[in-house]
């Protein structure tokens, strides 16, 4: 979110513009293969289009729009200047993944911990580049300009802090990097988005996955033996191009009762809205979860039907066992994994346990009734999906 960048009066015409202010900052002009642009023209035009922005929205919008393609220009240059980054496949990569709020945060940055794996940190997703030495990280700009997106990112909307606190050097989503060929579901988040929503749920994001694996062997070009984790809660919609990419991927895929999960996603988006739109929130609320709640019903059927066609590959951790007993799931992952969790290792792991990190900022609270909807409204469109994983809470 740059706003160095004073938005166009229209933004469906301001693709030309797009173009040369990120070829000025970038000092490139190679943007790579032009799958991006259908989906870049489809979300301008929608931005004229569907949300209600305010001025500082509409700075912001353009600033990110700017910042992604950014980042792809950053990407491309970089896998021009370190020949033979694409030498090495990919082995055997952790991913985790399920629907948004199941879990899947906490479970990779517990993992990550563990310093046999290599993952994708936030600075480095918005401009891939071979890693360096964990050292020398604060010294690059393209750091310092990640931690100053994030700490403002942060003070406009306090509430992001307990809900999804993000760091520069901690690990995050494998779509941060995937968005980048513009055709994405993070697009509909950070603003109304209904005609590019359209667009979208048409297309296949087979281009967005072959980059994305070219920018994870960019990023570790310098340790290319070293394991991966990854994680990212919309590969369940396409664990088919998951495969594709990743033949040989242990899966890790999360469960929590969406009428529980699904809101919190809406709250935790709709922390947004004062920043980027005037009005129609209590609207944009409910329109919001009955969308998600659709699309995530959908994506664990197509889930379903994949997971059938690679069996052994996936392992399930359901949210309510993780929270109460972390290392004996860890110790189910590590065995699904094939690796072993050394005895050095766990004090470590028992520290992150104890520390709560992800309360480190409050507590996210929420109230599906918000959203118009019925917890039994929000289950109905996953059929049998809360029992077959035995997903509802039991409190005393």
């Amino acid at each position: 979110m740059d706003l160095r960048h004073d938005p166009p009066a229209q933004f469906r015409t301001a693709l030309d513009q797009l173009h040369e202010v990120v070829a000025k900052e970038a000092g490139s002009d190679d943007f790579g293969p032009s799958d991006y642009l259908p989906g870049l023209k489809v979300l301008l035009q929608s931005m004229d289009y569907d949300p209600h922005f305010s001025e500082a929205g509409r700075r912001l919008a353009w600033g990110q729009v700017v910042d992604v393609l950014r980042g792809r220009v950053a990407a491309i240059a970089s896998m021009k200047a370190t020949p033979g980054f694409d030498a090495s496949p990919i082995t055997s990569p952790v991913v985790i993944t399920g629907v948004p709020r199941t879990g899947t945060t906490a479970l990779h940055r517990l993992m990550a911990v563990d310093p046999r794996f290599q993952g994708l940190q936030s600075w480095l997703l918005d401009s891939p580049m071979p890693r360096p030495p964990v050292e020398a990280w604060a010294s690059y700009p393209e750091f310092q300009k990640t931690v100053a997106r994030l700490e403002a990112q942060h003070a406009a909307a306090p509430q992001q802090r307990a809900a999804h606190f993000l760091a520069a050097e901690e690990v995050h989503e494998c779509c941060m990097v995937m968005r980048q060929g513009f055709v994405s579901n993070l697009w509909n988040c950070g603003w109304s988005a209904a005609t590019y929503d359209a667009w979208w749920q048409c297309q296949s994001e087979e281009p967005a996955y072959r980059h994305y694996y070219r920018c994870v062997q960019l990023i570790g070009a310098n340790e290319p033996e070293k394991r991966w984790l990854l994680k990212n809660p919309g590969h369940i919609e396409n664990l088919d191009l998951l495969f594709a990419v990743f033949p040989d991927a242990r899966v890790i895929q999360t469960h929590r009762d969406p009428a529980k999960a699904v809101p919190s996603l809406v709250s935790l988006l709709m922390n947004l809205h004062p920043l980027m739109e005037d009005g129609r929130a209590d609207q944009r609320g409910q329109n919001m979860l009955a969308r998600e709640v659709a699309k995530w019903s959908s994506a664990v059927r197509k889930a379903d039907a994949v997971r059938a066609q690679h069996p052994g590959k996936v392992l399930d951790v359901v949210h309510g066992d993780f929270h109460r007993d972390p290392m004996a799931v860890l110790e189910r992952i590590y065995a699904f994994i094939g690796m072993e969790i050394p005895d050095e290792l766990d004090p470590a792991f028992a520290q992150r346990i104890a520390d709560k990190p992800e309360l480190a900022h409050g507590v996210h609270r929420y109230d599906i009734t918000d959203y118009g909807m019925t917890e039994a409204e929000a289950r109905e469109p996953f059929g049998d999906y809360v029992s077959r994983y035995d997903l509802l809470e039991k409190r005393a």
